[in-house]
């Protein structure tokens, strides 16, 4: 018989197995960084920075002691951290590395297809060429090896050496050795992962296990296809196929929903809620999380969760916006109270708060303000400004 979990307890787990239920001022060194980032399993990231760039955001939402340079010496230094793709390119820990193997070799002939298509044939001419280089020189950018006479206008437009690198990072080959300007240095990926990240090898059925595994323990609980959906490494068959092949490890669970509609039919592991102990209280405080933070990556669950709709329109043409180009969600404790608009003007040393929206039934209290302006301040002490500035109109809802 299916448990039922009330709207309020699913919120709850799902905010601790997201990292957002601890303190956010509890010391954070570099190991406890590693450690974080290893509990999320990936960090989205990203090179829009209006205010701070998805990855600097999603870390500091869950502890504000966060220092960039600890995430730049893991990635570069220690090689603890890689770059590559999960649903979008993301910071994994090293330690999976073993496990992206197996994405290289089932995607190669599925995206040399794909660039043939978009690039034209002759996409690969300067594959070869380009690799050789590398494996001969060191680690480069794709602008120290492009030609004049190519002027690229975007993804669709690439030059050809500039192609040849994403497509051996994407397919294995190449590895992301650091960034400069936010900028990609590629290298040979034997000299950019360790060799203990490569090893062992798994074979395909343990894959499989970890990889629904692995993320059922990160959401707690889910269906099918949110598993399939958390790593973007197996297919929707393959992970369907996993639950019927392990249902006596696992428990049937019915997620109450936040507008109260039917509860959603989910899997959790054996022994929940149990044996997740007692789910702590997020902190009341109201946070402002990334639009690229993993909860609300998949915007289904969030709006089943959290009753909270919620989509990015960075591509969205200026007319048609809802809200704005780069609007930041808002929680308070377990509720998305709302979304605010704001970016960093680093020349006037201020964060521009240009608009609110909260959330249908959610007051614009003395006391919830309060918090949202102290929040504020955090964040563009973060971002590199000393004073939040409110421009017209902003707390209209």
């Amino acid at each position: 018989m299916a448990i039922l979990i009330a709207n309020d307890q699913a919120r709850r787990i799902f905010l601790e197995r997201q990292q957002l239920s601890a303190s956010p001022t509890r010391s954070l060194n570099k190991q406890a960084l590693l450690q974080l980032i290893d509990d999320l399993g990936f960090v989205q990231v990203d090179s829009i920075a209006t205010v701070e760039r998805a990855h600097h955001m999603i870390l500091f939402s869950r502890n504000q002691t966060y220092r960039r340079e600890h995430l730049t010496a893991l990635l570069e230094k220690d090689r603890e951290l890689f770059e590559h793709w999960t649903h979008d390119a993301s910071i994994i820990p090293a330690r999976f590395f073993r496990y992206w193997k197996h994405r290289f070799r089932r995607r190669e002939p599925i995206i040399a297809e794909r660039w043939r298509k978009w690039h034209g044939e002759g996409f690969d001419s300067a594959f070869e060429d380009t690799f050789r280089y590398i494996a001969e020189n060191g680690a480069i950018m794709s602008r120290e090896l492009k030609a004049e006479e190519h002027k690229s206008g975007g993804w669709w437009n690439w030059h050809p050496n500039k192609t040849a690198l994403e497509y051996y990072w994407h397919t294995g080959k190449l590895a992301i050795a650091g960034r400069e300007n936010f900028q990609k240095i590629y290298d040979l990926t034997e000299r950019v992962i360790q060799p203990q990240h490569h090893e062992p090898e798994v074979s395909h059925e343990e894959f499989i296990d970890w990889a629904c595994r692995s993320a059922l323990r990160r959401l707690g609980f889910a269906t099918s296809g949110e598993l399939a959906a958390f790593w973007d490494l197996v297919t929707p068959d393959e992970a369907k196929d996993w639950v019927k092949a392990h249902r006596d490890e696992l428990a049937e669970v019915l997620i109450e929903t936040a507008d109260g509609s039917r509860p959603r039919a989910s899997f959790a592991l054996a022994g929940f809620p149990e044996a997740l102990g007692d789910v702590p209280e997020p902190p009341a405080r109201v946070r402002v999380l990334s639009p690229f933070d993993p909860l609300l990556r998949n915007r289904d669950r969030a709006e089943r969760l959290f009753n909270f709709s919620y989509r990015i329109e960075v591509f969205v043409p200026e007319p048609k916006r809802q809200y704005g180009y780069y609007v930041f969600p808002l929680m308070e404790g377990a509720r998305m109270i709302g979304r605010i608009d704001m970016k960093a003007d680093r020349k006037a040393g201020s964060l521009n708060v240009r608009k609110l929206w909260l959330e249908k039934g959610v007051r614009p209290s003395a006391g919830r303000l309060e918090k949202l302006d102290a929040e504020l301040l955090r964040v563009g002490r973060f971002a590199g400004v000393d004073k939040v500035t409110y421009l017209s109109g902003w707390r209209d809802t």
